[in-house]
């Protein structure tokens, strides 16, 4: 049960994920599809805003902790390099599409957050046994998914109900 339910974790996270760093987390995708706004920035940290920053690394670190939940026998380099392909195709999904920047930047934050998310993992799994650890993640991941649609979608709705 608590692979399935992982699993189901780590799949909702992704699609959070694409939705969050594609379409900003928009339900009227037309607004963001039609920008043709197409940019690279290939100088890391030149337009960098300090929370974007944070924010990028604090979206991707839960990315480590689950890889590390659902792919147990899967390698660390293995691991980082899934972060890393996953963040340069949504960053080339940008460009393509003209939908955002693609930021070097990006890519490098986004990265080091799944980095951070991987260490996080393991450095509590040399304290706590992997069961625990996994349950008390994928109950942590759970309780905060569930938050986040609270909010995500009470905003929402206020803000087509009050238009």
């Amino acid at each position: 049960m608590e692979k399935t339910l992982s699993k189901a974790l780590l799949t909702v996270y992704i699609l959070i994920l694409i939705w969050l760093v594609l379409f900003k987390l928009q339900f009227d995708l037309s607004s963001i599809i039609h920008r043709n706004y197409r940019s690279v920035n290939l100088t890391p940290f030149a337009y960098a805003i300090k929370s974007d920053v944070i924010l990028n690394w604090l979206f991707f670190l839960p990315f480590g902790v689950l890889l590390n939940v659902v792919y147990k026998n899967t390698g660390f380099i293995t691991k980082l390099l899934v972060i890393i392909a996953f963040s340069l195709s949504a960053e080339l999904l940008q460009y393509i599409f003209a939908i955002g920047v693609s930021d070097i930047t990006d890519l490098i934050t986004n990265s080091l957050g799944g980095l951070a998310g991987l260490l996080l993992y393991m450095l509590f799994n040399t304290f706590i046994d992997d069961r625990k650890l996994d349950r008390f993640v994928v109950t942590l991941g759970i309780m905060l998914l569930l938050i986040f649609l609270f909010i995500h979608g009470s905003h929402y709705f206020r803000r087509t109900l009050f238009r």
